[in-house]
């Protein structure tokens, strides 16, 4: 089960979510983008999401958490190909629209079937395997965009790859969850409102935080380095796939998210996250140029993603242990609400002020959240009132 959750995840949370920042360029000369437009093709990527989740959840409770997976990676194989079809620009949103609702889909499910198959003690292990396989999906969309660079083929060839591997999860993922089908129904009786306890409040802000300075990261990051002049002595478009490689392979400190928590507790390891996230996007404002500056950049950068991607899930689940699907579908829910609005906003803000200026903003996000975290309010179960 963790190896098809971590597939699932590897394929929608790697090129399928990240595929369009890290091509951005590419797409700017295919179809002359400008940078508003980037925006708004990143945040209607965002919004499938965010409709994915709304989804997964109702097929989840109707049909078990295999249907959303199954769904997600079709999304993905499909929204993949149509990409590396593409000849317009509606054709180009359409395939990053349906790409990018593949995540919301093919994840959450896979924290009910944790929650019901897993003893406690082993589930944030399990659900760090599951989120952390965006790590090896992110690096490996990377490699492939080095490879691709370097031999002078088409970025076509990159996503036909992408729809490819995903369409190889789909079918693991069909033999593997065949356990998981079938009518479900809800994992409590409980409604909704239960969810809004004061409680998890700061999950729902931390994760709209997350998910606005993340997606302005993943949007334009890549293309923010392009455009300041690249990396030196790297062909042309080599530096996108620099970031995400290193995005991906720095990310797998996400495993190593239980061991951190039981340090430092769980305010301080979000506190230590946001200054990685903040120091992050200033490198990329202040350092567009910098082997040192970007290769740091995008090693915090995936660090935070892929632990926060773990901290969400166990924070959760801890909170409200007899609603595993259903709290993890909340954060996500703000998280892909941040989402889909940041690289709108972010767009709108670099054509107006530049990409420096608009990553400055987004570092200060971060921050302001950072000094937010109060550990007397941070809270793993539930408390009344």
């Amino acid at each position: 089960m963790s190896a098809a959750g971590f597939a699932a995840t590897a394929v929608t949370y790697g090129p399928a979510r990240m595929g369009f920042g890290l091509f951005l360029s590419e797409f700017r000369s295919a179809f002359s983008l400008t940078t508003e437009t980037a925006g708004l093709v990143s945040g209607l990527g965002f919004l499938g999401m965010l409709l994915g989740l709304i989804a997964a959840y109702a097929a989840l409770s109707q049909r078990g958490p295999r249907l959303p997976v199954l769904l997600g990676l079709c999304a993905a194989t499909l929204g993949m190909g149509l990409v590396a079809s593409a000849h317009s620009l509606p054709l180009l949103a359409i395939g990053v629209f349906l790409a990018m609702t593949s995540a919301g889909f093919a994840w959450s499910p896979f924290n009910n079937i944790v929650s019901r198959r897993l003893r406690d003690e082993a589930r944030p292990a399990a659900l760090s395997i599951v989120s952390t396989g965006t790590s090896l999906g992110v690096a490996a969309a990377g490699a492939a965009a080095l490879l691709v660079g370097a031999s002078g083929l088409s970025w076509r060839i990159a996503w036909a790859a992408f729809a490819i591997a995903s369409a190889v999860a789909l079918l693991g993922n069909l033999a593997a969850l065949r356990d998981s089908a079938g009518r479900w129904g809800p994992s409590s009786p409980q409604p909704w409102g239960v969810l809004l306890h004061r409680s998890a409040i700061p999950l729902y802000g931390i994760a709209l935080s997350y998910g606005t300075t993340t997606a302005i990261y993943i949007s334009f990051a890549a293309d923010r380095i392009e455009q300041a002049g690249s990396l030196s002595h790297v062909p042309a478009g080599a530096s996108s796939a620099i970031i995400f490689l290193s995005f991906g392979i720095f990310g797998l400190v996400g495993l190593a998210t239980g061991a951190v928590k039981a340090a430092l507790g769980l305010a301080g390891l979000l506190r230590l996250l946001l200054l990685g996230s903040t120091l992050s996007l200033l490198l990329v404002a202040l350092t567009p140029t910098s082997w040192a500056g970007v290769i740091l950049s995008a090693s915090l950068q995936g660090a935070f993603v892929m632990t926060m991607s773990a901290v969400l899930a166990f924070w959760s689940e801890r909170l409200f242990p007899e609603l595993p699907a259903r709290s993890f579908t909340a954060a996500l829910i703000a998280v892909a609400a941040g989402s889909a609005l940041g690289p709108v906003a972010a767009g709108f803000l670099a054509s107006a002020f530049g990409a420096e200026a608009m990553f400055v903003s987004t570092a200060a996000i971060s921050l302001a959240t950072a000094a937010a975290i109060h550990p007397h309010v941070i809270k793993e179960r539930p408390t009344s009132g």
